[in-house]
């Protein structure tokens, strides 16, 4: 696996990037630092968010392996790798479990050999492929992964760069392919808690680079778990899914999403 320099573009801002920076990471340029600030200066509370997702991902897959016994995941958008990463929150659980992850930066492409450590007993594997390929992902993932066994899709704020409602038909083609038993963990900004600081979030964002987002309403994220059975608590703010002790009500944030099982 190697890197094609001319695939990166630092005059223009990417998510990844962007969001590695805003948990604190150093994978970013300096149109994506110059981005990031704007953003937070009109939405603080996007901070916020960047932490409250990463937090939803280790509970929801540490529930998925621990209580479900999942052992496959497919995670699409994974992003830059920062701290607790799928696989080691899933590995360090059961050394077994076997993760594929999926982006589309060549950025992410040049760290994937972090993302591709393994336990010994399991597997980790990177596709460079969008959300939009879903042939593709399928295709590529059955080399790692067992679609007669269940799988967790992962797809933390990815579906806002699928501005319009092919997104629905993008993820459910994943969710066709995907056995019973299988599970969907996936969450997204919406405009419940601050909209206008949210709104313009959106704006300042596709105003500044090429890969536009959306906001989506509660009900309207709702919708990609059609046909699912959502797991307690349903789908709400994912700094109140199955919170730890010490936070027994965290503040809400604009960014909601659940879990939901395939039967």
């Amino acid at each position: 696996m190697s890197l094609d320099a001319s695939a990166i573009n630092s005059s223009v801002p990417h998510s990844a990037r962007i969001w590695n920076y805003w948990l604190g990471g150093k994978d970013s340029y300096e149109i994506d630092r110059q981005v990031g600030d704007q953003i937070v200066a009109a939405n603080p509370q996007i901070l916020d968010i960047a932490r409250a997702q990463r937090a939803f991902l280790v509970r929801a897959v540490e529930h998925l392996v621990r209580d479900a016994g999942v052992r496959q995941f497919l995670d699409v958008g994974t992003g830059l790798p920062t701290a607790n990463n799928t696989h080691e929150v899933a590995q360090g659980i059961a050394p077994e479990t076997r993760i594929v992850y999926v982006d589309n930066d060549p950025i992410v492409l040049a760290h994937a050999e972090a993302l591709l450590t393994s336990s010994p007993e399991g597997r980790t594997d990177y596709i460079d492929a969008d959300l939009r390929e879903p042939e593709k992902i399928l295709r590529r993932a059955a080399e790692t992964l067992d679609f007669s066994q269940p799988v967790a899709l992962v797809l933390l704020g990815i579906t806002a760069h699928v501005t319009d409602d092919s997104a629905y038909d993008f993820v459910g083609r994943l969710m066709d392919a995907l056995p019973s038993g299988s599970y969907l963990v996936l969450c997204d900004d919406t405009e419940v808690i601050d909209p206008e600081s949210m709104r313009t979030m959106i704006e300042q964002w596709n105003e500044a680079g090429e890969n536009p987002r959306i906001n989506r309403s509660p009900q309207q994220l709702a919708r990609f778990f059609d046909g699912l059975e959502l797991l307690d608590p349903g789908l709400l703010s994912i700094s109140r899914w199955r919170p730890g002790p010490a936070d027994a009500e965290p503040a809400e944030v604009d960014d909601f999403g659940g879990v939901g099982r395939k039967s």
